[in-house]
């Protein structure tokens, strides 16, 4: 029977220990991030957020230890947006060792117009993307110190039904909000697998794994104040999605369990198990463009060129 359909014994309500780690999630302050250091937290390691709303970051941490008493919960600012700020959140971490980073933070705009950060660049692959893409550059001396490190990169279910044009990867020409978002994850995608290539091929030990949460709604979430707050009337609405798509907590499976789970493997992608949209993590295949190693490395070579960066050199 293959690895992609074999019985799971992965265990989402009881999470191996993790005393003694830790663990950076960008965008940790709501949404999935939120429950991704929630469950982290759990674990016993230590968890920090990252988050360019400082206020944001202070309620989640207060909502994590509320919900895991004794949690070892901190945050630092992060604005992925802005370049020039990267080496400054790499060193507010205060770190020696980092065992994990989750990429989770993300834009998602609802309408045009088109909007661009300081640098330049089209917001939304700015952040999603490009803003990952340099901060592994700060973060590699941290990563390489560590032992099996990990850096578990969240693309969207969205992003695997996309195409990327290689000339115009920040939508100057066709910005449609919802497909430049998706294009982002991909491009954060494509990024996570060549970044395990990369890593294999210069010996390092640590893994590069892609998830992506399949689908999740607000109103399928439990309550977490002042972080999430959900009525009994949302609730109620919420329900009949609940037959195809998920809460934000069990949305958060994926990553934890890259994080975590002893068995997983670099160059991998893990989401949801029932139609990659809800549903306990499993290992999925990886197909179509995000199979495609000639275009990530394209995807990499631009990114290098729009950041000033190379991730990979900044291992030794």
């Amino acid at each position: 029977m293959s690895s992609l359909h074999s019985p799971d014994t992965w265990d989402v309500k009881r999470l191996p220990r993790a005393e003694g780690k830790n663990f950076l999630v960008t965008g940790g302050n709501a949404g999935i991030g939120y429950f991704v250091a929630e469950q982290l937290a759990g674990t016993g390691a230590t968890v920090i957020l990252g988050s360019r709303d400082t206020a944001k970051a202070e309620a989640a941490r207060v909502a994590i230890r509320a919900h895991v008493p004794g949690a070892h919960v901190r945050h630092i600012r992060l604005d992925l947006a802005d370049l020039s700020s990267l080496k400054g959140s790499a060193d507010a971490l205060k770190l020696e060792r980092l065992d994990a980073v989750v990429y989770n933070a993300g834009v998602l705009l609802d309408q045009p117009p088109r909007r661009v950060t300081e640098d330049g660049n089209e917001l939304m692959f700015a952040t999603n993307h490009l803003g990952h893409f340099a901060l592994t550059w700060w973060l590699a001396p941290l990563l390489t110190a560590t032992p099996v490190s990990r850096v578990v990169t969240t693309g969207s279910f969205t992003a695997k039904s996309e195409s990327l044009d290689l000339d115009d990867l920040q939508s100057t020409r066709d910005y449609r909000p919802k497909r430049t978002y998706a294009r982002s994850k991909l491009a954060q995608m494509l990024f996570g697998l060549e970044l395990d290539r990369r890593l294999r091929a210069v010996g390092s030990t640590t893994l590069s794994v892609v998830t992506h949460p399949g689908g999740a709604l607000d109103s399928l979430t439990p309550a977490r104040p002042p972080v999430h707050l959900r009525t009994t009337g949302e609730r109620l609405r919420g329900l009949p999605a609940g037959l195809l798509l998920q809460s934000k907590e069990a949305a958060a499976w994926p990553a934890v369990r890259a994080v975590l789970d002893p068995s997983v493997r670099g160059g991998q992608l893990w989401g949801p198990r029932v139609f990659g949209i809800r549903g306990l993590p499993i290992l999925e295949p990886i197909r179509g463009d995000l199979a495609d190693t000639e275009l990530a490395a394209r995807v990499w070579a631009a990114s290098s060129g729009l950041t000033g960066l190379d991730p990979c050199s900044n291992l030794g």
